[in-house]
């Protein structure tokens, strides 16, 4: 006989909302029937405005579902929102201790692992300051931290692990693997990075417009998944693509490379990335910021271009315009990648779309070396000289 951490039967939630002045329902969540057992790790994907973080939030008890029924047996935590179930007044030491209180911990218990959640999280430092003083990473490194090691029997955790840096997401999906693997720890994990899911889940459910449509194993049903957004980011314009997030603000609507070889991209030759925004209401961006993310066919991840990372800050544009990413010699080896597009004006993130743009690049001399490469599965090059001399400034320990 199964045991069953968590029981979902008939759910369903809707929402009032007024369009074009009148009062219609949104079924966020549709007739969701599920069952996850204990020690397992279950994948939840499906674009934005699928239904994953209403799902999330139903199961943590922040909101109620319109219909259904839900049976949860163990202690859950969950990781949602940035800062979620922190008191801002309190310090991370207070937060702690109340959080740890909430998942029904004892005062000693929490006292035992309180060196443990510090270490992990990083920010020994700033232990004793307000939370309200915080960055967004660190109230996810703590979050994860005190939900990671005060050991709930369930663990919900959204892709809010995307705002900490990316030595500290390593960690938490080691943190996940060994929980997988010692613990017997029930893990509900909604996220966008496929190789992560494909490693981590027992077993996926896609979510697309608040029902599941497919369900299995986490290769097969990520396969699914991302034919179809390739599928979707061919035959539908990037400006009239639906499942997008963000404010809003200034929204992306075209990106496409440019090159010298009749649009062809090589590798080691010029390319570059042109990328079309424009705002419904700003005559000027004060901060125009582009993320970037790119992916090869799996969705395992490639490489960042960010405007500002690479000291290129772009400040008071057009409400309407273009940006340009250019490289000498393009980076990307022979293969098949696609981008997920981030969009940020003056600091906050106004527009993000997943797989919103596919390319192939095919095989070219990087080096200028006489030689290209014998990979031919995609990933990036990197400058390098190498010689039998030691550098000037000494030899390697």
């Amino acid at each position: 006989m199964k045991d069953i951490a968590v029981h979902i039967e008939n759910l369903s939630k809707e929402y009032r909302i007024e369009r074009h002045g009148k009062a219609e329902t949104f079924k966020a969540l549709d007739g969701i029937n599920l069952e996850v057992e204990r020690g397992k790790i279950l994948g939840i994907i499906g674009s934005n405005g699928a239904g994953k973080s209403t799902l999330l939030k139903i199961l943590s008890r922040i909101t109620y579902p319109t219909t259904g029924k839900i049976t949860i047996e163990g202690r859950l935590a969950s990781l949602l929102e940035v800062g979620t179930g922190f008191h801002p007044e309190l310090s991370g030491r207070e937060n702690v201790y109340l959080n740890g209180s909430i998942l029904g911990m004892s005062r000693q218990e929490i006292r035992q692992k309180f060196d443990d959640i510090v270490e992990f999280s990083g920010i020994e430092k700033f232990i004793d300051t307000p939370v309200k003083h915080y960055s967004s990473g660190m109230y996810v490194r703590l979050a994860f931290s005190v939900a990671a090691n005060l050991t709930p029997e369930i663990l919900i955790i959204d892709e809010v692990l995307a705002v900490g840096d990316a030595q500290f997401q390593a960690r938490c999906l080691q943190k996940m693997d060994e929980a997988k693997a010692s613990e017997g720890r029930t893990i509900l994990f909604v996220s966008h990075n496929m190789a992560a899911i494909n490693h981590l889940c027992d077993e996926v459910i896609w979510l697309k417009e608040g029902q599941i449509v497919q369900t299995g194993k986490a290769e097969e049903v990520t396969q699914s998944y991302l034919l179809q957004m390739a599928e979707k980011s061919q035959k539908v314009a990037l400006k009239d693509r639906t499942d997008r997030s963000g404010n809003r603000e200034a929204l992306l609507t075209q990106v496409e490379w440019l090159s010298p070889q009749q649009g062809a991209l090589i590798s080691g030759k010029p390319a570059t990335l042109k990328i079309d925004y424009v705002s419904g209401h700003l005559e000027t961006i004060g901060n125009l910021r582009c993320v970037f993310n790119v992916y090869k066919g799996n969705q395992e991840f490639v490489v960042t271009l960010n405007n500002d990372m690479s000291g290129s800050g772009i400040h008071q544009v057009p409400g309407r315009g273009s940006v340009y990413c250019h490289f000498d010699q393009l980076p990307f080896m022979h293969g098949e990648y696609s981008i997920t597009c981030n969009l940020f004006v003056n600091g906050r993130r106004s527009d993000k779309v997943e797989q919103a743009f596919r390319f192939k690049v095919a095989e070219g001399d990087y080096y200028n070396s006489g030689h290209k490469t014998a990979e031919k599965r995609p990933g990036v090059y990197v400058a390098q000289k190498w010689n039998t001399l030691p550098p000037a400034y000494g030899s390697t320990p």
